[in-house]
């Protein structure tokens, strides 16, 4: 299996994240979007977005362990949050390079949005992997 992360000629080079990354060969995951809620159901940080999002990334590295991966084999996230404001994105940020690479960041989309699946969660993260 081949991973590239490309930062072509004529994009900005962001950093928190890849613009293109091409695989090759490998198994592909895709892991559904994660709300804060532990094991049992249970809401995890109502009303704070911080803790959702600790919560959210926690899921997420359950899930990709259940595939017999880990956030190094993610190639793409896309983060969800409920009345997004730009103050947010160094908050989100602060969590997310706990567990993604920052050598090779995955390619990334966010996305503001009014509601969720229940009016508590304020973030969701889906992510795509690929494993050897």
């Amino acid at each position: 299996m081949e991973k590239k992360f490309i930062n072509p000629e004529g994009l900005v080079k962001p950093g928190a994240y890849t613009p293109v990354v091409s695989v090759s060969g490998g198994r592909t995951l895709y892991i559904s979007g994660q709300v804060s809620q532990d094991a049992q159901g249970q809401l995890i940080g109502k009303g704070d977005l911080l803790a959702q999002t600790e919560q959210v990334y926690k899921n997420i590295r359950t899930a990709l362990a259940a595939a017999d991966a880990s956030f190094s084999d993610v190639v793409k996230l896309t983060v969800y949050v409920v009345n997004y404001q730009p103050e947010h994105r160094a908050l989100l940020q602060s969590v997310r390079e706990k567990y993604v690479s920052k050598a090779n960041p995955p390619a990334s989309t966010l996305v503001g949005v009014q509601a969720l699946a229940a009016s508590a969660f304020l973030v969701e993260v889906e992510a795509v992997a690929v494993v050897a």
